[in-house]
């Protein structure tokens, strides 16, 4: 690394933590090969969004300062989810009153904070990684990711430079997948419904690895495919593009 190579934090997530490290690790070797130097602050937290999107803006608050605090002096934050990406650059500022200390705070941590794969893409202008990754993929835009921060040529453009990936787009594969984080918890029903629809589309596109960038996203059709029998995998797409191609698939880890 030079004197010059960005730091970066790593805002690994509550899920890829708890569920699936295996995003995190991916995470970092893309970073580094894109030139990074990376970080994992310790101290980091849940970025709040549950209680967010649950009326809880006390809570919310209080998470997003020890957020704030824990990635204090990084060139970047960087995390591995549109989600979460989209609490802190969207709903970090409103969550203070303007012109407080907490607020230029949060105005400058999202000015700072960016999604992994639109980080590579836009930021460090990555135009292609050294990957091998044998399958027939569908890619799933998450909500947050896709209406948030805009993402989507970004993961598509980079899953098309890795060797073996022939990508296969599904019906409305910008539709939400019913997760929704506390959606499906409040909402099963409907919630239900919306996976249904999105896992016909799936199995029509002929794909035999679902990809996408939410965790979350993930977990929920992930689920759904395995109680209905399904052999199609299912990985997040930092796990694709770093070619790790020897952990399980996400239902088969379960």
């Amino acid at each position: 690394m030079t004197q010059t190579s960005p730091r970066v934090g790593l805002f690994v997530t509550c899920l890829v933590d708890l569920i699936r490290p295996s995003i995190g690790f991916a995470a970092v070797k893309l970073l580094e090969d894109a030139g990074c130097i990376v970080e994992v602050p310790e101290v980091q937290t849940c970025c709040g969004q549950p209680a967010f999107n649950s009326g809880d803006r006390k809570t919310a608050a209080d998470l997003a300062r020890n957020v704030i605090a824990a990635f204090k002096g990084y060139d970047h934050v960087v995390a591995p989810s549109g989600s979460c990406g989209g609490m802190i650059v969207k709903h970090y500022p409103e969550l203070f009153a303007e012109g407080s200390v907490d607020h230029a705070a949060a105005v400058d941590l999202a000015a700072r904070s960016h999604e992994l794969v639109s980080f590579l893409t836009r930021v460090m202008k990555v135009t292609a990684v050294d990957a091998k990754f044998p399958a027939k993929a569908t890619y799933h835009d998450s909500c947050s990711g896709l209406r948030e921060l805009g993402i989507r040529n970004e993961p598509r453009q980079l899953l098309a430079s890795v060797e073996g990936v022939t990508l296969k787009e599904m019906t409305d594969a910008e539709v939400c997948c019913g997760f929704g984080g506390t959606f499906c918890v409040k909402y099963p029903g409907i919630s239900d419904k919306m996976l249904e629809k999105k896992l016909k589309h799936i199995a029509a596109s002929g794909a035999d690895t679902l990809i996408a960038g939410d965790l979350g996203c993930l977990m929920n059709m992930a689920g759904k495919l395995k109680r209905e029998g399904s052999h199609i995998r299912v990985r997040h797409v930092a796990e694709v593009l770093a070619g790790d191609s020897a952990t399980p698939p996400l239902a088969e880890a379960e």
